[in-house]
């Protein structure tokens, strides 16, 4: 689970939009450009080119 001050800043890395936090999934995703960036004990990969699209 990711801590509450860091998903505070952090931000999608292509459009610079607020990101959801799925704790279920333990994902983080951007609505706007429809990418889900996945987290690797307890770390972000915050990397367009490892995210998914949906």
């Amino acid at each position: 689970m990711l801590d509450e001050s860091l998903l505070e800043i952090l931000a999608c890395p292509q459009c610079r939009g607020e990101l959801e936090y799925d704790k279920e999934e333990d994902k983080l995703i951007c609505h706007h450009c429809r990418l889900i960036f996945r987290i690797e004990d307890d770390i972000p990969i915050m990397l367009i080119d490892e995210a998914q699209k949906f």
